[in-house]
């Protein structure tokens, strides 16, 4: 029956989830039960085209990619693939309507990640809006439901929050990013004379970023807005950790919150929530 296929393929993205983010697994679980599996969907593609060009150094990279590409594509066209993560995907493509330049700007900026080394100031807001902020979209597409009004009015906010996450993400990988991968996202920023007025500048920029999503996770429906919090809780508690260490700090170990820490901010924010207090 399709009806296990499509099972399987779901269990496939959400085991993704689970297996190579725990914490984004434990903010999807507070979401309401209706948007749980199409986040799993959304997180689980993103993730896979993330490992090609990050992880798969000892493959054929480039080829990898094109196919991956080709493969989402025919499988958004013909509503099914063998692929089960890229199955389960293209449901929530096609369930949601989600615009398919996202999905072209999300492989543009992983097809940047197979050469690219440097950027520019523009280089890196493109980057940027194509390996995060179109994620923020996706995901913008299941919360809303449909409602197209509200997704226009939050849409400058889950760009906001997408940016934020991957910039604090950029600053907690910096040692892998530029000793192993021979990565400098941030223009302007040499990493073997990192100063502290480097990492302020970068991180004035991540706050402003923090404060335009935390707006519109205000406005988001009931259903996904506490789950969305606490994502946005955990990545901002990161980000104030990396605030405090010193920039030679920061290139030496990745910051990590323990799960004491992660277990502490859902509790918090489970308390604001019963009190709808955000």
């Amino acid at each position: 029956m399709i009806k296990l296929f499509h099972e399987l393929s779901e269990c496939c993205s959400k085991s993704a989830t689970e297996k190579y983010s725990t914490s984004f697994s434990s903010a999807i679980r507070l979401l309401h039960n209706d948007l749980r599996q199409p986040i799993y969907n959304i997180y689980g593609f993103v993730r896979f085209a993330d490992e090609i060009v990050d992880t798969f150094h000892d493959y054929n990279k480039v080829t990898l990619l094109a196919e991956f590409k080709k493969d989402t594509y025919n499988a958004i066209e013909r509503g099914i693939s063998l692929n089960p993560i890229l199955h389960s995907f293209q449901k929530t493509v096609n369930r949601f309507n989600i615009d398919l330049s996202l999905i072209e700007s999300f492989f543009h900026s992983m097809e940047l990640d197979l050469d690219k080394t440097a950027y520019s100031t523009d280089g890196y807001k493109e980057y940027i809006f194509g390996s995060a902020e179109v994620v923020g979209l996706m995901c913008l597409y299941v919360f809303c439901e449909g409602n197209r009004d509200l997704f226009i009015e939050l849409k400058p906010s889950a760009q906001a929050l997408g940016a934020a996450f991957q910039k604090v993400n950029f600053l907690r990988d910096v040692k892998a990013d530029f000793n192993q991968l021979n990565r400098s996202y941030f223009p302007g920023v040499d990493f073997n004379n990192f100063t502290e007025q480097m990492k302020k500048d970068i991180e004035d920029d991540i706050t402003l970023d923090f404060n335009h999503a935390y707006a519109g996770i205000l406005k988001l429906p009931a259903k996904s807005r506490f789950g969305v919090f606490v994502a946005y809780k955990y990545y901002l508690s990161l980000f104030k950790k990396i605030k405090r260490k010193t920039p030679d700090t920061i290139l030496e170990e990745r910051v990590r919150i323990p799960n004491i820490g992660k277990a502490v901010i859902v509790a918090k924010a489970g308390v604001r929530n019963q009190f709808n207090i955000y």
